[in-house]
């Protein structure tokens, strides 16, 4: 599981002209998480990666989206398993297909809900247009 986690002001989803989901000026501070699922990621992995995520001391003033109650906008991207190192086109051979890494999306969100985050999220497999305002900025790589 790989995930790319920014602090933001502000963030939000659109799918096919509808906002999904965001982070709000007047909601944030908060974290914009892209999580891409690989074919042998798990519980274990999701209980992992959304506790490490929640508990992050990334917030101003060395403070966790858990101390705040930072809201989370969690967006899949398989492509953070995308490998270009050999030609011009990636190869997406190693994250997990939908019917793997479906479950285990909504498996991460539903972690963050059981930690008492507020988490808001893309539409899984949708083609979604991403803004944000970084917010530092802060970006992390995270992965288990």
């Amino acid at each position: 599981m790989r995930a790319v986690v920014q602090r933001v002001t502000s963030a939000c989803v659109v799918v096919a002209g509808d906002v999904v989901g965001e982070i709000t000026p007047d909601a944030g501070p908060g974290l914009l998480v892209y999580l891409g699922v690989t074919h042998d990621d798990g519980p274990e992995q999701v209980a992992w990666m959304a506790r490490k995520i929640w508990d992050l001391r990334i917030m101003r003033d060395e403070r966790s989206a858990s101390e705040l109650a930072a809201p989370i906008l969690v967006v899949s991207q398989f492509t953070l398993y995308g490998d270009a190192i050999k030609g011009r086109r990636p190869s997406w051979s190693a994250a997990a297909p939908g019917p793997v890494s479906e479950p285990t999306y909504e498996g991460f969100c539903d972690e963050l809900r059981r930690l008492g985050a507020h988490v808001e999220s893309g539409v899984f497999g949708a083609d979604m247009a991403v803004s944000s305002t970084n917010d530092g900025p802060v970006t992390l790589i995270l992965e288990r």
